[in-house]
């Protein structure tokens, strides 16, 4: 059989859009001989569609998109993810369900059996679990239907069997001699090499091929890398998508290994590429086309200034140096060597009046009160309001600079630094901030162009420049060992007690702990950020504002 697998980027709501996308990859497919076409998870409304759900009309435009792919899917057959009503009487009204059609009829649904309810995932609030396993006979072939996470329980590669029924081990038994996965599969750092051995394993495990086609682009905070892929039942692989952009893939099962595209990016090469499609897309499907943002000749915002130039184009991106009486010299001109070396647009826009009258303004209540947060953050806060003047003037969608060390320990000013439409790198830490700074350069002086990331930015101190002579290790832990303790905190959920064993400093790991619990009201009115790391400060991360957990006193000291 002749597959090809449409590795789609949906926009979410956009169902003519979604289907208009899923037919011309069905005639693009009929053109190169292909029998069956697999398109990605929930692809007619794309992932994650969330509330959507909920609207009648919505569940009504989707049923007309799945009989159009139908009859447009002539002399080849389908499988198109979609949300289907559930005709019973009891649970959730919907299921998460792939249709098989083909010449102008649905010749079977399968249905997600398992629903992840764990970091970005809810599907339990919207989905029934399918109350079986389908199989269908296309040609001499039993193909077993399957999505998303159906896939993933097995214990022998995740380590722990996360639901007491495998699906892929029921299409097994029911004589299934080959496994279609239509997948919506998210983006983190490592997870394709983690993706790739899982599902070659699952096809030498039930001895039978797997076609894994996952959806590409992004949808809010959430970056799709695509990377589908399809195996033979020994485990090799014999067809791989491109990483975060469109592909088709067309190649013959059983059949020689099409394996010419590039390998995917791995380490902060894929970082760099998912945070240049996460930004692209996020300002593509909310509509704009122009960005702006703070330039302070820092490492934070230099990045982001380089990565929107890369994703919006250098004509669209706008800087902005704002310097105070306390912005040093050696800033204002690292800002100006960036805007020049990447070609966007830059202003200065100094903000010494504004900040005395802000001053002036507030002198009668702050008279005689020791100067501290309050003073400074009059500064970060003038700023934010001039980019959101500039936001709101000309319509570009603000960036906030601010990467997830600062995110994770309120080292950001709310109504300032904190103001925007997106947050490019509240999940990068502040090391990993440093690591993509260099491969910008280095794949801008591979491509023949000069770096973009002026030496200075790279190597002073960091500083928020809001007093004199300030650092941020005046207030921090260095960023080497904060990261560390935020990364086994955030990331791992490891205990106090479990840090300090690890051979950190008792009362650092107690402060920053309690820096991230107390900081949770601030990082919830941040702008949405992208999602690259296992666990991310956003909507995969539920933790309460109002409370007074104590991580020390809940715990016991190990002896």
């Amino acid at each position: 059989m002749r597959i090809a697998m449409a590795q789609l980027n949906p926009t979410v709501g956009d169902i003519a859009g979604n289907t208009r996308r899923i037919i011309s990859a069905m005639n693009q497919a009929i053109g190169q001989g292909a029998e069956l076409l697999v398109s990605p998870e929930l692809s007619i409304i794309g992932y994650p569609p969330r509330d959507l759900l909920l609207k009648p009309s919505v569940l009504h435009q989707m049923r007309n998109a799945v009989n159009d792919i139908a009859r447009h899917s002539k002399g080849i057959t389908t499988m198109v993810g979609y949300a289907q009503e559930n005709p019973g009487v009891s649970g959730r009204t919907l299921y998460n369900a792939l249709a098989v059609v083909r010449d102008g009829a649905i010749l079977h649904r399968g249905v997600k059996s398992l629903l992840p309810t764990y970091d970005v995932f809810d599907e339990s609030r919207y989905f029934e679990p399918g109350p079986k396993t389908e199989t269908v006979m296309l040609g001499s072939l039993r193909i077993g239907l399957s999505i998303c996470e159906d896939l993933w329980n097995d214990e022998q590669v995740v380590g722990r069997q996360m639901y007491t029924f495998n699906p892929v081990e029921a299409l097994a038994k029911a004589g299934a001699n080959m496994l279609v996965n239509i997948s919506a599969s998210p983006f983190t750092l490592g997870k394709n090499d983690f993706r790739r051995k899982l599902i070659s394993h699952q096809a030498r495990r039930w001895n039978m091929p797997i076609v894994y086609v996952n959806q590409v682009g992004a949808n809010d905070e959430l970056i799709f890398d695509g990377c589908s892929m399809a195996f033979d039942a020994a485990g090799n692989l014999l067809a791989q998508g491109k990483d975060f952009e469109e592909d088709l893939i067309v190649f013959d099962l059983p059949g020689p290994a099409k394996l010419d595209c590039p390998p995917p990016r791995t380490g902060i090469a894929s970082l760099h590429a998912a945070l240049v499609l996460g930004l692209r897309d996020y300002a593509r499907k909310c509509g704009f086309k122009t960005a702006v943002l703070g330039l302070s000749g820092g490492i934070d915002s230099a990045v982001v200034a380089a990565l929107a130039a890369e994703a919006l184009g250098q004509d669209n991106v706008t800087a902005v140096a704002l310097p105070s009486r306390y912005s040093s010299d050696h800033s204002l001109s690292d800002a100006r060597k960036l805007a020049d070396a990447i070609g966007i647009h830059f202003y200065e826009l100094p903000i010494e009046a504004a900040h005395q009258a802000m001053e002036k303004t507030l002198e009668k209540f702050f008279h005689n009160t020791p100067s501290g947060l309050a003073e400074e953050n009059l500064q970060a806060r003038i700023r934010g309001n001039l980019l959101m003047a500039l936001s709101n003037k000309f319509g570009h969608l603000l960036l906030t600079t601010g990467n997830k060390s600062e995110v994770a320990t309120g080292y950001c000013t709310l109504y300032g630094d904190m103001c925007g439409g997106l947050a490019v790198i509240s999940d990068v830490p502040k090391m990993m901030v440093y690591e993509l700074a260099r491969e910008i350069n280095q794949q801008r002086l591979r491509s023949g162009l000069s770096a973009a990331i002026p030496e200075g930015s790279i190597t002073k101190p960091p500083s928020a420049e809001l007093r004199p002579n300030q650092t941020d290790q005046d207030s921090l832990p260095p960023y080497p060992m904060l990261d560390a303790i935020l990364r086994l905190y955030v990331e791992e959920e490891k205990s106090v007690w479990e840090i300090i064993a690890a051979g950190f400093d008792k009362p650092t790991v107690l402060r920053v702990a309690r820096l991230v619990d107390i900081n949770e009201y601030k990082r919830k009115q941040m702008p949405p950020g992208l999602k690259v790391t296992s666990r991310a400060f956003g909507y995969g991360r539920r933790m309460p504002i109002a409370q007074r957990y104590d991580p020390a006193a809940m715990a016991q000291q190990p002896e």
